[in-house]
């Protein structure tokens, strides 16, 4: 197994955009192997100083992620990870475990993660989870959405918030007068807010 991670750090540092490549070679590992294997090797590639082999551990951890202590370990371990690259991943991962568990079923723990202190775990579900509407559940009921993502309107992360106001534009296109509605319920008080607002009215006609 350390051999093949070599391999693997061999071939992704070359790689410099994009993430197919480490997709889709955790995919066909996790398919040809058992979960226990697919655990150690995840846990082994992570712990890779090569951000891209990291990458592919993420995608592994995703598709593990019905595991709680592999869910638990991707909110609290992976969301300090220092590249911004693991974190896109991230978000992907956790919107495999959704994809997985059912979006209906997994709000609980959308909302736990919307509630964690590490903006990185916000973002990973204001950002995995776009286009939000176009999610099972979130398609039927975008209110349920659109009130998640407006709670962090204020998120004290610019990076958190900006996520926010593009779900927001996005839910737009097809829930116009939902996001109007939404919108003209706040208060532009803060910067914070205005910035959100400034994003998520985007395609809203009059503003």
């Amino acid at each position: 197994m350390n051999e093949y991670i070599k391999s693997l750090e061999r071939e992704f540092s070359l790689i410099k955009n994009g993430f197919k490549e480490e997709e889709k070679r955790a995919l066909v590992d996790y398919k040809n192997n058992d979960r226990d294997y697919i655990k150690k090797l995840a846990c082994l590639s992570y712990k890779s100083k090569v951000y891209q082999v990291r990458m592919y551990g993420v995608f592994l951890f995703g598709y593990l992620s019905s595991d709680i202590r592999i869910l638990e370990f991707m909110c609290d371990e992976v969301s300090k990870d220092d590249n911004w690259r693991v974190q896109e991943v991230l978000a992907k991962a956790f919107d495999e475990y959704c994809r997985n568990t059912g979006y209906e079923s997994a709000i609980p723990v959308i909302d736990e993660w919307l509630s964690s202190d590490n903006p990185n775990t916000r973002r990973a579900v204001t950002e995995g989870l776009r286009i939000w509407t176009s999610r099972p559940y979130f398609k039927e009921n975008p209110q349920e959405a659109i009130k998640r993502l407006a709670r962090l309107r204020e998120d004290a992360s610019e990076y958190v918030r900006k996520s926010v106001g593009n779900a927001l534009r996005d839910i737009s296109r097809k829930f116009p007068e939902l996001i109007k509605e939404e919108l003209e319920s706040w208060i532009l008080g803060s910067k914070e807010i205005k910035q959100v607002y400034k994003l998520a009215s985007k395609f809203l006609g009059g503003n």
